[in-house]
């Protein structure tokens, strides 16, 4: 029996990036995923135009032994998000884990500009980002508490210094806001049983990431030191280890990197390496090809 078989997750920004990896590994370990982003084939497509669809991502969970179910939605829209977590308490009746990654916010080609340079629609992506993270949290929360368990897994960037800046004015501000929610969240969820957690992936090779240094040359891929980047399903198979733990619960509140978690629980990436936590001083390794395909 796979460890998630019955259980039921909304992988949220799931169309692609880290919430596709995150859903493929939780279909791998046999669970129920309602795959919910903007990106349909029947609807909205990516403004970057990129490759991916809820479709897509929910035809590979089962591809991978799980149940995907598609569901075109705009997190940071209430109704919309009320709608997704009505009709999964009407079909399942319950709710086990939400892993959010929905982040609305392109700032990969504005790196580096300072932010009174920044084109202003970055601060309503971001903001459309915080009330993704808002929402998705506070109607999981309801169904979990009623329950009695439940975990919430919010993708984040953080540092082991919690004050250091992120090197981007819209990335920093949005991480910041999802590391209190988890804070917050987590404190009045304790006694429900439910646990909130904040987890770090490394460099993810992401479409946007890949595209990106495909684009820059071996220049940017040096300066980002894509070398030691890693699949999104490496965090994927954090979230997985996660919600199949039944001591999860004892980790909420708390900031967890996928790297720490391949350690504890025994996973490797996809190509079977075991990956540190990003480190941009480490030396310098020989990468495939393949990775900018």
């Amino acid at each position: 029996m796979k460890p998630l078989q019955g259980k039921i997750a909304i992988a949220a920004g799931a169309s692609r990036g880290a919430g596709r990896g995150i859903a493929k590994s939780l279909g791998a370990a046999g669970a129920t995923v309602y795959v919910a982003a903007r990106t349909s084939k029947d609807g909205s497509e990516s403004a970057e135009q990129l490759p991916g669809s809820v479709e897509e991502t929910a035809g590979e969970v089962t591809a991978r032994g799980g149940k995907g179910i598609p569901v075109r939605a705009d997190l940071s829209d209430e109704a919309q998000v009320a709608a997704l977590f009505r009709r999964v308490e009407e079909e399942q009746g319950r709710l086990d884990l939400l892993a959010n990654s929905a982040w609305q916010c392109n700032v990969v080609s504005e790196w580096g500009n300072p932010f009174w340079k920044l084109r202003g629609e970055l601060w309503r992506e971001m903001i459309g980002t915080v009330n993704a993270y808002w929402l998705t949290g506070v109607y999981a929360a309801r169904m979990m508490a009623g329950q009695g368990h439940g975990l919430i897994v919010y993708i984040t960037d953080r540092t082991n210094d919690p004050s250091a800046y992120l090197g981007q004015m819209m990335w920093d501000v949005g991480h910041n806001a999802v590391d209190r929610l988890v804070l917050a969240m987590s404190s009045e969820l304790k006694k429900h049983k439910v646990a909130v957690v904040g987890l770090n992936p490394g460099f993810m090779r992401t479409e946007l990431v890949v595209r990106h240094m495909r684009e820059q040359g071996e220049k940017a891929q040096r300066e980002f030191r894509f070398d030691l980047s890693e699949t999104t399903e490496y965090v994927g198979r954090a979230a997985a280890a996660l919600a199949a733990d039944p001591a999860a619960v004892k980790k909420s509140g708390q900031f967890l990197w996928g790297a720490d978690l391949a350690e504890e629980y025994g996973f490797t990436d996809v190509d079977g390496r075991r990956i540190p936590r990003f480190d941009p001083h480490a030396p310098r390794q020989e990468y495939p090809a393949s990775w900018l395909e």
